[in-house]
């Protein structure tokens, strides 16, 4: 029995578009031509998701390390925490390439309902 792989209204596969959505451009493409896989769609949502997370973490360590005595302790933070991040974002990257709709914790819920509207 051979199994036919969805296909993106890209024309790639749905699991190939959905890992390729986690580089943050071609998320934004993706949302703009993705007609018909809602795996794509949500993958994208959930990429773009997790691009704002890791902007706002960014940020609030940028400025603790601005306050005088915490400022120290961002200097071992930086690594842990894009570490962290890297690590999320590759499981969510090869979650998708297998084809799985992975949730992240907050991000996946809101990603799931805008994916479904969108």
């Amino acid at each position: 029995m051979t199994v036919v792989a969805e296909k993106s209204s890209t024309g790639l596969d749905a699991n190939v578009a959905a890992a390729l959505a986690y580089i943050p451009v071609v998320a934004i493409v993706f949302l703009v031509i993705e007609k018909g896989s809602r795996l794509v769609k949500f993958h994208a949502v959930q990429s773009l998701g997790l691009l704002v997370a890791w902007m706002v973490v960014w940020f609030g360590l940028m400025i603790i390390g601005f306050i005088p005595v915490l400022g120290w302790a961002t200097l071992l933070l930086w690594p842990l925490v894009m570490i962290g991040m890297f690590v999320v974002w590759l499981i969510a990257l090869l979650r998708a390439f297998k084809g799985e709709w992975f949730k992240l914790p907050v991000i996946g819920d809101i990603a799931e309902q805008q994916s479904a509207t969108l």
